[in-house]
């Protein structure tokens, strides 16, 4: 025997079919993602450098402080490591590796009088000072009846350091003894050479020990001379 299902009514049909709608919410759709691209970025531009400098022709300012001591007599009149003529009444130094020319500022420390002078010579020649000035100069900073003082030396503009340095291994006012000096130096060191100077208190020689392209390397060889006994002295080679 077939059973027989109750059809349903198609008013209540309709009511589901709106039920339905009204539960239902539309989707929003959302913006599509940006593609993938199979090409890498390129990298950003580097930042402009400035080119390098040589270190020859970098310059930076100096500043030292020691030992000032003061010259006159002995040399007034002569010619200077710069070919100036030495006044002793005027303003003018002498420095070991400072360029001929360089301008500097001087401080007294014991008063703090200070001047500018113009370094137009070689020296000083022992190692317990850094700078010799004119009389004219130590009158100026006050210590001519002491003789030496202690200073600060800055230059004013920055200091080129392309140079070349030899060290003056000793002097002598015999030039015999300087010619001895120099065969015993030969047997262990380059280029050895004779300076004579001219002074009004007579003439001398200084032995001085080859050309390097850094006051560290001439420091180097001063080291070794001090082995064989001596006093020696680096000086910038003019």
């Amino acid at each position: 025997m077939r059973r027989s299902f109750p059809i349903v009514a198609g008013p209540f049909l309709a009511l589901l079919i709106i039920v339905a709608a009204s539960c239902a919410r539309p989707v929003v759709p959302t913006e599509p993602p940006a593609p993938v691209s199979s090409v890498s970025p390129a990298p950003p531009a580097p930042a402009m450098q400035a080119p390098p400098v040589a270190p020859s022709t970098v310059g930076e300012l100096y500043r030292e402080t020691g030992i000032a001591s003061w010259y006159g007599k002995e040399f007034h009149g002569r010619k200077t490591a710069s070919n100036e003529i030495f006044d002793m009444y005027g303003i003018s130094a002498a420095h070991r590796t400072l360029p001929l020319g360089t301008v500097i500022r001087v401080t007294n420390l014991d008063n703090f009088k200070s001047i500018k002078v113009k370094v137009n010579d070689r020296g000083p020649f022992v190692k317990t000072s850094i700078l010799d000035l004119s009389l004219g100069a130590a009158r100026e900073l006050g210590f001519v009846e002491q003789g030496t003082t202690r200073v600060t030396i800055e230059t004013l503009e920055p200091v080129q350091n392309n140079a070349l340095y030899t060290v003056q291994a000793a002097v002598f006012a015999e030039e015999e003894n300087a010619r001895m000096l120099k065969q015993r130096l030969s047997k262990r060191f380059e280029v050895i050479t004779v300076v004579p100077v001219e002074s009004n208190l007579g003439r001398f020689f200084r032995v001085r020990v080859g050309a390097y392209g850094t006051e560290e390397k001439a420091e180097t060889v001063a080291g070794k001379l001090m082995l064989e006994g001596l006093e020696p002295i680096v000086l910038r080679k003019d």
